[in-house]
């Protein structure tokens, strides 16, 4: 991939690619690019569509998508070529336009907050935390064409809103962004002759492992036909175990979302889990008729349920708070930093003594081809004040919860939330816009109040600044990803808007499929654990929810130990320490709070895979273990749709396998004797 040019330069990417002329941004947005993005959009929408409806942990679609835009399209222009087509060569620029496209619209399943704060306005998720006592206007149903309205109307906005700063963010400050770096040197990689035969084995191991997973999935179905049937519910570590969670499942999605995540978030799960759910848990539970009604359904808020919200709320607000301070103070020093070095640039007085920075060919023809094509200020600031302005109009008709002044004043400070999310990914891939969600939802719920549907309300509001803050960094990532591969600002920009388009149409429909599987199945499966998180939140804002005995004081210990992890881990890695790298992460001991102990043991389950393949072949684990992931992620996830139709249908699986304990097993023999004795 790499050639070199001037060897005081090092090695360098577009020389090899400097014989290929940069296509205009017209030729870069093709028909073929945009349909392989319209497949890929809607396949990957499903499968991110299934992970915010049981886990809620979303791993990054850039380097999946840029790799399967480039299957799709080599194989239709090998197809062409064997047919005699004449047909335009397919460049890294379309590949960029594809990736930037799909994400665009699969995103949107976490940002759009389908698994969340959308999820927490529903009837089903208040009934499930007991909060739908409170008056019908805190409960709203997020039906298909309410859903699509609402997602038009806020789903472009935080793209015009980080415009005006990619010049900054990109060339001036030359921030890292480091995924949208690395599915730019992934582009760049493919279209070599190296690259194109790696992508190949890439492409058939992703495959294999889809499909494998997908009738993985399938033959668990046949076994699942009751509750507690089936090999997802095999008790690994004995039945007392499997009662209290404890047990591996195998399940395509965790097991590939753990080889995707860090070690560290993986055991910290375990961790958690085993103290949360082995001891924590069960001695409140014995507390039960004590501490709270022992009448009360299990995932009331106002029972064990309510212990294991709130003290997941209070360990992620108190990460998130910490972390917001110290990434405010990281964004101010580094801004200082550069603005310092900008005026002693400006103080020579000598132009011909004053220091210049030297670019090498690469850095020197992106940033011309980066600045060739201008996307004007004026129609990024317009487009924003027109867009949030019909928002404003419109969203209080879509949710009469909310007031005009509500969305107006969400709009007036998401840039700047979208602006601080887009840098601190730029510098350390730091993206903290669910925390700001959290604090939105808080505030707004606080101010809208309880009487006026202040719980659905500060959803909603949440929901306008979400899609700003999110979409701007992936936006931003995206930029990045452009300006690696010569692709133009231009073609970027469309291909976001389109990809934002197309996730506007098939998320809400494939939301409106699982989300009636999510309301109408006894064997919740679909645990959304974001949904009910949210909506504790929305509730506790608005104060209509009357805690259960003591869980006021044991959350804000797990507040006061959030902090103290934050603050241990925050000086470990300031002072360098060996442990630094052992200390918990918060944000992955409070999730499993809310998801049983198999999830984290499937996780771990792919970290232990990862781990074995790094000891046997290193080089072959960083460039092959991420697309098994992805594949099993993928295999998984396709059969979530179907699942969720042959539910709806009621079609039952014919066969239901039970494990039962040896006294269990005598004491139905004993039953089935006697009955066909008695016949």
């Amino acid at each position: 991939m790499e050639s070199v040019g001037d060897p005081r330069e090092g090695p360098s990417t577009e020389r090899a690619f400097e014989a290929k002329p940069v296509p205009p941004w017209t030729e870069q947005v093709t028909g073929r690019a945009l349909a392989a993005s319209l497949a890929l959009g809607a396949a990957l929408s499903g499968v991110m569509m299934n992970l915010v409806f049981t886990s809620g942990i979303i791993p990054s679609l850039n380097i999946s998508a840029g790799l399967l835009g480039f299957f799709l399209l080599r194989a239709w222009t090998r197809l062409l070529d064997q047919l005699g087509v004449p047909r335009r060569p397919f460049t890294r620029q379309e590949n960029a336009v594809v990736q930037t496209c799909v994400v665009a619209c699969a995103s949107m399943t976490y940002s759009g907050g389908f698994g969340s704060y959308l999820l927490a306005m529903d009837r089903r998720t208040a009934e499930k935390t007991s909060t739908a006592d409170a008056t019908g206007a805190n409960v709203s149903e997020p039906t298909l064409g309410r859903t699509m309205a609402f997602f038009f109307l806020v789903s472009f906005v935080g793209l015009l809103a980080i415009v005006p700063m990619r010049k900054t963010m990109i060339i001036r400050h030359r921030l890292t962004f480091p995924s949208g770096t690395a599915t730019a040197h992934l582009i760049n990689s493919f279209h070599t002759p190296h690259g194109a035969r790696q992508a190949k084995r890439q492409v058939s191991l992703v495959i294999r492992s889809c499909l494998g997973s997908l009738f993985w999935s399938v033959f668990q179905w046949f076994y699942s036909g009751g509750p507690n049937c089936g090999f997802t519910s095999f008790p690994t570590f004995g039945l007392n175990a499997f009662q209290r969670g404890f047990y591996i499942n195998l399940n395509g999605t965790y097991i590939g979302v753990g080889m995707i995540s860090p070690y560290l978030i993986n055991i910290s799960m375990l961790v958690s889990s085993i103290i949360s759910w082995g001891i924590v848990w069960p001695y409140i539970q014995s507390k039960r008729g004590s501490w709270y009604d022992a009448d009360l359904q299990e995932s009331s808020l106002k029972g064990l349920n309510g212990y294991k919200v709130f003290g997941a709320i209070a360990m992620i607000l108190g990460d998130g708070i910490f972390q917001l301070v110290v990434i405010s103070m990281r964004t101010i020093h580094t801004m200082r930093h550069h603005q310092v070095a900008a005026e002693t640039m400006r103080s020579f007085s000598d132009v011909d003594a004053m220091p210049r920075q030297v670019l090498s060919f690469d850095d020197r023809r992106r940033t011309q081809v980066f600045l060739r094509e201008h996307i004007p200020n004026t129609f990024a600031i317009g487009g924003y004040v027109v867009l949030a302005a019909l928002s404003a109009i419109a969203i209080p008709h879509i949710f009469g919860q909310v007031r005009f002044y509500h969305v107006a004043v969400a709009y007036v400070f998401a840039p700047l939330l979208a602006f601080c999310n887009a840098y601190g990914t730029g510098v350390a891939e730091t993206n903290f816009s669910a925390q700001y969600n959290k604090l939105v939802i808080l505030l707004f719920a606080s101010w809208i109040g309880v009487q006026n549907g202040g719980v659905v309300g500060s959803l909603v509001i949440c929901g306008v600044v979400a899609s700003v803050v999110s979409t701007a960094s992936d936006f931003m990532s995206d930029f990045k990803t452009g300006y690696l591969t010569l692709t133009s600002p231009r073609a970027t920009l469309v291909s976001q808007v389109i990809g934002t388009a197309l996730g506007c149409i098939v998320n809400p429909v494939v939301f409106n499929v699982l989300h009636y599987f999510y309301e109408s199945n006894p064997k919740k499966i679909y645990q959304a654990p974001l949904a009910k998180l949210y909506r504790a939140i929305a509730v506790l804002g608005a104060g209509d929810l009357e805690l259960p005995k003591h869980c006021l004081g044991i959350s804000v210990a797990f507040f006061v130990l959030a902090l103290a992890v934050c603050a241990i881990r925050e000086l470990a890695a300031h002072k360098r320490w060996p442990a630094q790298q052992y200390i918990p992460s918060v944000t992955g001991m409070a999730v499993s709070f809310l998801l049983v102990p198999a999830v984290s043991i499937d996780m771990c389950v792919g970290s232990l895979i990862l781990f074995a393949w790094n000891r046997t072949d290193r080089e072959a684990a960083q460039v092959f273990a991420p697309v098994l992931a992805a594949g099993l992620i993928c295999g998984d996830g396709l059969f979530s749709i179907p699942y969720a139709l042959l539910a709806r249908y009621n079609v039952a699986p014919p066969i239901c396998v039970r494990f039962l304990g040896r006294k269990q097993n005598e004491s139905l023999d004993e039953f089935l004797a006697s009955r066909t004795a008695s016949s």
